[in-house]
């Protein structure tokens, strides 16, 4: 199997192509700075056609599009929202041309518009899931929205089958423990991403069967490790900082409030890393 990773230096990027040559998948990495362990790496960016094409030249049996600006405060909101958009279209326009027959995307929970937000919203309802409407207020919030409908019309278009991961805040386990320090000791903080984490090999796990378990069709899906960063009963924290907001179903203990079964489902994905009590 070949599989071209774009944003193969980032976050997420370098712990796809780990797990990717752990499968003994030819990696192709597309990043803005040299990676290793792949087969072939192109420097460059995303947005840019001639580039793309270099990186899916001969045989390609998926790509995994990380590669974008991962937060609004990182670049202008035209740099972020027609970056990462351009990005998308250009990897998809070039895999369909290629007759790549698998993408997975990198989408984000994000898209829901909390995070970014200037204003304080809340959730329309919890457990959260992939029939949730979008609050969209940031371009980076926008630009996932709009990625996983350019995934959509590809998939329509050409045939292509679609994975779009709503990926929550993700890290190793350094990053993961000092959030969840911070979460811990103010409890609001966490309230805008819903108290949501995934570790970042558990992010290159669902990535990894996104792209090679047998499916058809175009899927978003929600990603996030069963429980939450923070000490209190998740609904207990629902009541404190999202008052008003209807619990449809219970949620025990300190579970995730977002509804992951549609990746277990389709992927069979069950994240490994929890944060210790």
């Amino acid at each position: 199997m070949r599989v071209v990773v774009t944003g193969a230096a980032g976050n997420i990027g370098r712990a796809v192509v780990a797990r990717l040559h752990a499968a003994a998948v030819d990696v192709v990495a597309l990043a803005l700075e040299a990676v290793t362990g792949t087969s072939k790496c192109v420097v460059g960016s995303a947005g840019d056609p001639d580039v793309v094409a270099e990186a899916f030249e001969g045989q390609v049996d998926a790509v995994i599009h990380l590669a974008a600006i991962p937060a609004p405060t990182l670049g202008t909101a035209l740099d972020v929202f027609t970056g990462n958009t351009r990005a998308t279209f250009v990897v998809l326009d070039e895999a369909a041309r290629r007759g790549v027959p698998r993408a997975v995307l990198a989408s984000s929970y994000a898209l829901l518009g909390m995070p970014f937000s200037p204003h304080d919203l809340h959730p329309p309802y919890y457990p959260l899931d992939e029939q949730a409407p979008p609050q969209v207020e940031d371009p980076y919030a926008l630009s996932k929205l709009v990625d996983e409908l350019t995934g959509e019309m590809f998939h329509r278009r050409h045939g292509m089958d679609v994975v779009a991961l709503r990926f929550p805040f993700t890290g190793g386990t350094q990053r993961l423990a000092k959030a969840a320090a911070d979460v811990r000791a103010d409890p609001e903080l966490g309230a805008r991403n819903s108290w949501a984490y995934l570790h970042v090999d558990d992010a290159a796990e669902a990535a990894w069967l996104a792209a090679s378990r047998p499916l058809t069709g175009f899927h978003r899906v929600f990603l996030a490790a069963p429980d939450t960063f923070a000490a209190q009963p998740t609904e207990e924290l629902i009541a404190a900082y999202h008052k008003g907001v209807p619990v449809r179903a219970a949620i025990a203990g300190r579970r995730v409030p977002i509804d992951t079964g549609a990746a277990e489902r389709l992927l069979g994905f069950r994240p490994a890393y929890r944060i210790p009590e």
